[in-house]
């Protein structure tokens, strides 16, 4: 079957419905994109959710005790700006600085819903859980730990490459999270890589559809070349 998408919310609508991180990650793998997902520590906030869209990323530093004195800076440096840049489909994806202090909270998803931000992923922490959760915006991050960003952090550039692990991404590219991970899509690749992952998912379903009925899992990886 052939799936055409018009623009951005067909096509993060068309990959929810028909795909999963691992088989994202198998095509990229067999594409040459070998290093795509970042750290399995980042999870989701709650195990149903899913997080497709185009990243906004941010970068984070500390600051340290030779840092200009507090009542001299700019509360969360540009965290604030960075937020208010959010547009339609894109998720806010953070990193730089230590895992010391939470990186989103709930008035931050609250804006970004406001602004139709598909979620965040923080290479950090996240508070508020409760109220995130009764949001249902999609967040991932190392866990949740209320300490503050304010006196300890602060975003000082966004919309700009960064790495996370061995990933790079780059603002535009596609990100895809569930349960099992997270996982970055090139916007080079993105339409051949989408197009393949729906192709493989199909394919498991007819392997499952085997094993089910006896095949063997030998025969069956023979047979699909799936598994």
């Amino acid at each position: 079957m052939t799936y055409i998408w018009k623009n951005d919310q067909d096509l993060f609508a068309l990959m929810k419905e028909h795909l999963f991180s691992a088989v994202v990650g198998d095509i990229l793998d067999q594409m040459g994109y070998l290093h795509q997902f970042i750290p399995p520590q980042v999870q989701p906030l709650h195990p149903t959710m899913v997080v497709v869209g185009r990243a906004m990323p941010v970068f984070l530093q500390d600051i340290s005790a030779n840092s200009e004195p507090r009542k001299f800076r700019k509360p969360f440096g540009l965290m604030l700006e960075a937020l208010d840049a959010l547009k339609a489909n894109e998720v806010y994806i953070a990193t730089g600085g230590s895992p010391s202090y939470a990186l989103w909270g709930e008035l931050m998803s609250t804006r970004a819903m406001k602004l139709g931000a598909a979620g965040a992923v923080l290479d950090g922490y996240t508070r508020d859980a409760d109220g995130i959760l009764s949001l249902n915006f999609p967040t991932f991050s190392h866990g949740c730990y209320a300490q503050d960003q304010a006196p300890r952090g602060e975003v000082v550039d966004f919309r700009i490459p960064v790495t996370i692990g061995e990933v790079e991404i780059n603002p535009g590219d596609i990100i895809f999270g569930d349960r099992d991970g997270v996982c970055i899509i090139p916007q080079s690749a993105e339409k051949e890589a989408v197009e393949q992952a729906i192709e493989k998912a199909e394919g498991e379903n007819l392997v499952r559809k085997a094993i089910e009925e006896g095949m063997s899992a030998c025969d069956a990886f023979e047979k699909f070349g799936i598994m």
